[in-house]
């Protein structure tokens, strides 16, 4: 599943976001990078113990799991610590494919990466290129959205960073472990909630939302994995 979250940031925060990021100490991309990740990776990036990286990241969080439209689609289990990208002129990130278990820096932390997600951290129109390119079963999909827009898809589906032409592209990306693990089911619990919310907002008193309602919680508690 390919998913806008929008405005998950205010633009207080995203005010904020741009102050710290602009005075950051950014790190070659690559030392993050896995084998065959790191030959495709050109790009720069913050520590994931650096200060402004963590106080962002808590943010993110904090606002994600307020985030109703992102619990709905992500049933998140655990969230890995965000991390913060940059691109400049004629910098990309080529085809590539996540890696399926993240550790948190020295910790033992570890995320099983269920769904990838990109965060756009500064208007469109500040650069040209740098769309985040990912391919599935239904094509390719090109995206580049609004500052403090999330980009949900499958962390096993191959992806790309165009190159940046003009200008510089700031992002956070991390990974989510969601409580379903398969994408088809996260799916069909996501289609069948949407439906559950717009029958309870249309016809508040139908007898159907209780039993849909059930069938839900049925599925999630089939499928789930905690």
């Amino acid at each position: 599943m390919l998913l806008n979250i929008p405005a998950v940031l205010t633009e207080i925060n995203l005010m904020r976001a741009r102050e710290l990021l602009g005075d950051a100490e950014w790190i070659d991309g690559r030392k993050t990078a896995g084998y065959q990740s790191e030959r495709v990776k050109n790009n720069a990036q913050l520590a994931e113990d650096d200060p402004v990286a963590e106080e962002l990241g808590e943010m993110i969080v904090d606002s994600l799991q307020r985030n109703p439209l992102f619990i709905s689609a992500a049933l998140p289990l655990r969230i890995f610590p965000p991390l913060f990208n940059r691109y400049e002129t004629g910098e990309t990130f080529g085809n590539h494919v996540d890696n399926a278990i993240r550790e948190a820096g020295n910790s033992t932390y570890r995320v099983r990466t269920d769904i990838s997600a990109t965060l756009f951290l500064n208007p469109p129109g500040d650069y040209d290129g740098g769309e985040l390119v990912v391919e599935d079963t239904y094509g390719v999909h090109g995206v580049k959205l609004p500052a403090g827009h999330l980009i949900l898809y499958p962390a096993g589906s191959l992806h790309r960073v165009m190159p940046v032409t003009r200008g510089s592209r700031f992002a956070a990306f991390f990974w989510i472990q969601s409580m379903v693990r398969d994408d088809g089911a996260r799916t069909v619990l996501f289609d069948l909630d949407t439906a559950i919310q717009q029958l309870a907002r249309d016809v508040p008193n139908h007898p159907g939302i209780l039993q849909l309602t059930g069938v839900y919680h049925n599925l999630l508690r089939r499928w789930a994995d905690v």
